[in-house]
């Protein structure tokens, strides 16, 4: 009888994943030790087997080699982008497969990532990183004249599209460096980039010594053209012409490349226009949020058991994802405000297609949209013949939520002038 093997699941709070992950081990046999970044009063209230500070790698890696001298480590696996340095320098410290950790690290920071995808001619926009404090005069010199408008600004480390935001002219641009500005650190740096025309898809796949094998094309249907990039539908399979995924695929796989990653998930969000596809960012990581419910493979393997045999040695590549059409809808924020209720939920539900309709956002709690937010109201799945019966039963459903959304009152002392 094989000897039952633990694998390290690196997450945090706000991770929506954990739940899958550990579901996922239970089939598989595997004991999963949760590694959390949180502060060691609260991982002693949650009952956490390990308390690590994710900002702190070379003293975590340091906690998890004591760690694995009692109770020996299969693998490393982060659930998100916050763990996969970490991932990849304990994996190293053990011995364990791991992504090179110069790789990671560029998977986490966009500069880094832009640096290395223009040096291996891969298709990506061009590029000006600047301190959060430069003048703004020579942010709009530099940009008028070596990049160009529409751009884009973005933060060089926040998760998602947090921070993103689209510039038209110079007016336009100077303001939303001021507002980035007041979301980030004044030590901090921030890119602006070409805007890259055309339609929006996102890539699953995992990497085997460095061979990327596609499990997902997911299509965008709701237009990301700005001022904000909010990502709201994901359907696939794809829709677009069977050549032009192609070229997604070996773009894609070319942008894992050129950064090092060597194994494990794969993440890519590409633009696709007339002069082919571009990568906007390739992550050494899965799909975030509750997504990856969309995704099933043979036998009805989720994306969670297909990860962690992976990881602990089992071949995947002749995995394939189920035929049926699927897709889900992060539900957008509105506005901001406080979140009072929500109704229609069962009606929702009750929309043929719809597999589940999931509320993620707390009553009672605040609501920060994009640029400055970074969740969602929940999650809609559907799944049907084809992806245009799947979005349009994700529409339906997302049509029958009502939110009341209370404005925040926000109270202020006044003196005595």
């Amino acid at each position: 009888m094989s000897e039952t093997k633990t694998v390290l699941l690196l997450t945090t709070p706000q991770s929506y994943r954990a739940a899958a992950f550990l579901a996922a081990a239970q089939k598989l046999g595997i004991d999963i030790v949760q590694g959390v970044d949180l502060p060691e009063a609260l991982a002693a209230q949650w009952g956490m087997q390990l308390r690590l500070n994710f900002s702190q790698p070379e003293t975590a890696v340091s906690h998890i080699i004591q760690f694995a001298r009692k109770r020996p480590l299969a693998a490393v696996v982060p659930v998100d982008d916050a763990g996969a340095v970490l991932a990849a320098k304990a994996s190293q410290a053990l011995g364990l497969p791991h992504n090179n950790i110069a790789a990671a690290e560029a998977a986490r920071d966009k500069h880094k990532m832009r640096q290395m995808l223009a040096a291996a001619n891969v298709n990506s926009p061009q590029f000006l990183r600047f301190p959060l404090e430069e003048s703004l005069d020579r942010v709009t010199d530099e940009v008028q004249a070596k990049i160009g408008f529409p751009c884009v600004v973005k933060p060089l480390h926040l998760n998602g599209s947090r921070g993103v935001m689209r510039a038209n002219d110079t007016g336009e641009l100077v303001a939303v460096v001021q507002r980035l500005r007041s979301m980030l650190p004044a030590a901090g740096h921030f890119l602006v980039e070409t805007y890259l025309p055309g339609v929006e898809v996102a890539l699953e796949g995992v990497l085997e010594n460095g061979r990327l094998h596609p499990l997902a094309i997911f299509d965008k249907p709701d237009p990301l053209e700005g001022p904000f990039f909010e990502e709201t539908i994901y359907v696939t399979p794809s829709r677009l012409p069977e050549d032009v995924q192609a070229q997604i695929v070996a773009t894609a796989a070319a942008g894992a490349a050129a950064l090092g990653l060597q194994l494990g998930s794969v993440h890519a969000e590409l633009r696709v226009n007339e002069a082919g596809a571009w990568i906007v960012e390739v992550n050494g990581r899965s799909i975030g949020g509750l997504c990856s419910q969309t995704l099933r493979f043979d036998m009805g393997i989720s994306l969670e058991e297909l990860i962690l045999r992976q990881a602990t040695g089992l071949p995947v590549s002749h995995f394939q994802r189920e035929q049926q059409a699927s897709g889900v809808m992060m539900i957008p924020i509105p506005h901001g405000g406080i979140l009072r209720g929500v109704s229609g939920v069962e009606a929702a539900r009750a929309v043929p297609g719809i597999d589940e309709v999931t509320i993620t956002a707390p009553l009672n709690n605040r609501l920060v949209p994009l640029p400055e937010g970074e969740s969602y109201l929940g999650f809609i799945f559907a799944s049907g013949e084809n992806p245009a019966e799947v979005e349009q039963a994700l529409r339906q459903a997302h049509a029958l939520l009502q939110f009341q959304i209370d404005e925040e009152i926000r109270l202020s002392v006044v003196g005595n002038p």
